[in-house]
């Protein structure tokens, strides 16, 4: 037989089919009969049903005890809650029950031994009080929980807490006062003892044992009198009798009132439902009338798992803390622990991550030095476009890690603080490109990053600390002030690297050889784009902008509750404007609706709130050197017509075209350099520099192409026929400056500088 929210079901039928049940208590939600309700809800077909049943069980019982009426009997119309110890006292006085106790689940002691309840003698804190719940309740909606999950853990630990066992036999720990046979039970004794800690070091001596010698104040452990605690603890009178100078007691409150209340606990998430939900009650019960001195904040913390397995000796995979740090160095352990995990979550340490933290930073220190040596950095003004995306990506960074820290997200800080840093700063040396990054802001970079990571990595950081020259040690010094955030720019620079990566996806399309055809022949490989053109929206089209008011009104102002794509088409179909574009509209919804769920509702404007146009001219450099084609231009989507439907307000659209061009050879005659022969395409009006950078492109030896210089020969026809003597290696061979213009001849496939005919190629050599 197996029970199901207070109604019996059995394997043979027969047993039970003759009865009805009887409604007795009514649930909210669940009507009269909420086991029946919740069986038929769930569709639980038999009692081999057991996940379901338990999830029965679980729905009904919590609800049924909390809010459940009585319906019938002497106790009709009061609360479950209320009824259930009135008729469990009557039933037992009337010798028709007795007291029963069972633990919630298999106990196992550490010896390996299954646990059964026993009947003895026993004292017992009674923290179902319902005067004292309600202060802990109180006390725990002013506390800081650091998660949804723990206050909610907590709040579920006062709800069900009623008597609790508070004293055993044997073991550790101190005498009940009024019963010297029992010892007071751990988790019960040690919720206050964190106030101790607030005097220890003027009694303890130079000893945690106290056997060190005479304390500072001179005080013996006989005068430590309750009626001392009180004056300490509660602000009592001033003990009579004491031997303790007026002094020393002054003292011990001052330094117990500058500590306390006690501002942050940290423990596992095991402890909540009762170690922690103890103190909560005892800080509750020491200091009734003076909410200021409850616990201010109490922070849970999941278990540690070892590459995502539970640590044991038994299988071996456990590593100890010594280990660890030889293998990984303090602060390699330090940031892997810091990534394993977050709030109540089960952290897992994984060995990969120690190893790749343990690179990163090796390669943060050496990038440091590198920045920090002479010549390196040597733009001093921070006042470009990328300039001020940086610094306030700093900014905003800066102070997301403060929050992280303060809310003890450490995962979190470090993705901020470090992961993110680490992509700001690559990003705009990518951008900054042949400019360079600014001297002031790379120097505030190393600093901020020194000081975000100081807390997880405190050696690594303080050597970086001193390769700055900066004074004292990082662990003295202040965290920094964050500055405006433009998040303007922020956003138009999310927008250029949105639409380069976009046009880098389109660009490899378009340069992948078409799929064979049929017969397994291949068609022609197309030619390879080499320009460009990037068209920009001003606005939606008019039947777009309809589209976006009308999910804006739907949305009702929360981009997490989208409205059903039934809706919205039954919505849209009432507009008569939109009734010749019907069939694009939903696709576009399903777009839109998927953009909202990654940027927000701000997705759904009509235009943006910055000059498009504006942002693509002025980073071209950045377009042509991420694109690495030859020319890219911009114009407006009205120049498209009707495919200019696929160009949208931060969206713009791409299209490639091959330029027409004549190959020439271009032949290096350096001795010892590497670098030989090359096709390189030769276009129309191209400059000297046009061509050395696109070397630069075709030949992966050449790094600068400023450092390139062309020679054509001196005579087209012999030259090139003539062996090169190394020893004059420029006879025979004329420069040609940097803004010298090429023309082509596509029907005869001819280059000419100027008018003169270039013969069948070109020198070219690395300036020395």
């Amino acid at each position: 037989i197996a029970e199901v929210t207070g109604v019996q079901t059995c394997a043979l039928p027969i047993l039970v089919l003759p009865f009805q049940p009887v409604p007795i208590i009514n649930v909210p939600g669940y009507g009269d009969l909420c086991a029946v309700t919740v069986v038929e809800q769930l569709k639980i077909q038999s009692q081999n049903d057991r996940d379901k049943l338990a999830d029965a069980k679980e729905l009904v019982y919590l609800k049924g005890f909390y809010e459940g009426v009585m319906l019938v009997g002497e106790h009709k119309g009061l609360k479950v809650e209320v009824a259930k110890p009135l008729i469990k006292d009557q039933l037992v006085s009337a010798g028709l029950a007795a007291t029963y106790m069972e633990p919630e689940k298999n106990i196992v002691s550490r010896s390996g031994d299954e646990c059964v309840v026993a009947l003895c003698d026993q004292w017992y804190l009674d923290y179902g009080e319902q005067e004292w719940r309600e202060k802990a309740l109180k006390a725990v909606a002013a506390m800081e929980c650091f998660t949804d999950e723990v206050r909610k853990n907590f709040n579920s630990a006062l709800g069900w807490l009623r008597e609790h066992a508070c004293s055993r036999t044997y073991g550790l720990g101190s005498r009940l006062p009024w019963d010297q046979a029992w010892l007071i039970e751990s988790l019960s004794d040690s919720t206050i003892y964190m106030a101790y800690y607030t005097v220890a070091h003027l009694l303890q001596g130079d000893s945690f044992t106290g056997t060190g010698g005479p304390n500072v104040l001179g005080v013996t452990a006989d005068q430590m009198t309750p009626e001392v605690w009180d004056h300490i603890f509660q602000a009592g009178p001033k003990p009579k009798n004491t031997k303790i100078t007026d002094s020393a007691l002054a003292r011990l409150c001052r330094e117990f009132s500058y500590w306390y209340p006690l501002d942050l606990r940290v423990s596992g998430k095991d402890l909540v439902p009762n170690h922690l939900t103890y103190a909560v009650y005892n800080h509750v019960a020491m200091w009734p009338r003076q909410e200021d001195m409850q616990i201010r904040g109490i922070r849970a913390n999941g278990h540690l798992l070892l590459n995502s397995e539970k640590m044991s000796k038994s299988t071996g995979n456990f590593m100890t803390l010594s280990d660890a740090m030889d293998t990984f160095s303090a602060d390699g352990m330090r940031l892997a622990l810091a990534d394993a995990g977050d709030s109540v979550e089960d952290a897992n340490f994984v060995t990969g991550v120690a190893e790749a933290g343990i690179l990163r930073l090796y390669t943060l220190v050496e990038w440091v030095k590198e920045m920090l040596g002479e010549g390196v950095l040597a733009r001093d003004s921070q006042d470009t476009f990328h300039d001020n995306v940086f610094r306030s990506e700093m900014n905003k960074l800066l102070g997301e890690t403060e929050a992280n820290f303060q809310n003890l997200l450490f995962k979190e800080a470090l993705k901020t603080g470090f992961f993110n840093m680490q992509g700001a700063r690559d990003k705009y040396r990518e951008m900054c490109g042949e400019v360079g990054m600014s001297r002031p802001l790379v120097l505030q970079f190393i600093e901020w990053q020194a000081l975000m990571l100081s807390p997880i990595c405190p050696h690594v950081t303080d050597h970086i600390w001193s390769l700055l020259s900066l004074p004292g040690s990082i662990l003295s010094a202040s965290w920094p002030s964050p500055g405006p955030v433009d998040t303007t720019v922020i956003a138009q620079s999310d927008y250029l690297m949105e639409a380069v990566r976009d046009f880098r996806l389109k660009l490899i399309a378009a340069r992948a050889p078409p799929k064979g055809g049929k017969g397994g022949k291949g068609a022609a490989s197309p030619q390879l784009p080499s320009h460009c053109t990037a068209y920009v929206a001003k606005s939606y089209p008019a039947w777009q902008a309809t589209v976006l008011d009308t999910l804006r009104a739907m949305y009702g102002g929360r981009a997490d509750s989208p409205p059903d794509n039934k809706a919205v088409s039954q919505e849209l179909a009432k507009k008569p404007e939109l009734k010749k574009f019907m069939k694009k509209t939903m696709p576009f919804v399903a777009f839109m609706k998927e953009k909202v769920g990654s940027k927000g509702l701000e997705a759904l404007d009509t235009s943006l709130p910055w000059d498009e146009m504006k942002v693509l001219s002025d980073n071209m450099p950045y377009l042509s050197s991420s694109l690495d084609l030859e020319g890219v231009s911009l114009a407006w989507s009205t120049e498209l017509g009707e495919k200019g439907e696929d160009c949208r307000p931060g969206a713009p659209f791409i299209a490639f075209r091959t330029e027409p061009s004549v190959a020439l050879s271009v032949t290096n005659t350096q001795a010892f350099s590497g670098l030989f022969e090359t096709s390189c395409p030769i276009m129309q009006d191209d400059s000297a520099a046009a061509i050395c950078r696109r070397l630069a492109r075709l030949e992966r030896g050449l790094k600068d192409p400023s450092m390139v210089q062309l020679y054509r020969y001196t005579d087209p026809v012999m030259g090139p026929r003539l062996m090169p003597d190394c020893t004059t290696p420029l006879a025979g061979l004329t420069p040609i400056t940097q803004d010298e213009r090429f023309n082509i001849d596509l029907e005869a496939q001819i280059v000419k500088l100027g008018q003169l005919e270039l013969g069948p190629g070109l020198v070219y050599r690395m300036k020395e």
